[in-house]
């Protein structure tokens, strides 16, 4: 069976591709969000290490099988240096939780504009952990 491509125009994305979430990522991540890659993350590969062609736009992969991104990159380590996690929008809501971010932080962050789509708001919650590793670097 042939693999069947995912189709920005007719099918509901899992989580936004967008290249604005895809560089939000990456500074969480050169601001030491750690994470520990496991089946059901996507990342992005900005630098091309997969060769396989990603099912989904612009290098954004999603983990089904560990051990394959580990036969890629011979390592777990390397896999998390090479790679930028995409959190989705529960796990963002999990690091908000577990970084101190109120719900009231939160939600009077995603009331304005009224009109957030699905994307913007991962952006805006995207933006809080930025700004509560920025505030942690300082802290140190």
């Amino acid at each position: 069976m042939m693999p069947i491509r995912f189709d920005p125009d007719k099918d509901l994305p899992p989580t936004p591709f967008d290249d604005r979430i895809c560089r939000l990522a990456l500074e969480m991540k050169n601001l030491g969000l750690n994470w520990q890659p496991h089946v059901g993350c996507f990342v992005w590969d900005p630098d091309n290490w997969i060769k396989p062609e990603s099912p989904f736009p612009g290098r954004v992969y999603f983990v089904l099988s560990l051990p394959r991104f580990v036969e890629i990159f011979e390592s777990i380590q390397e896999m998390v240096r090479k790679l930028v996690w995409l959190p989705t929008w529960h796990q963002a809501r999990l690091l908000c939780t577990r970084m101190g971010i109120s719900d009231e932080i939160l939600n009077k962050n995603l009331e304005l504009p009224l009109t957030l789509n699905p994307t913007e708001e991962l952006l805006t919650i995207y933006e809080l952990i930025i700004n509560a590793l920025n505030e942690s670097k300082r802290e140190a």
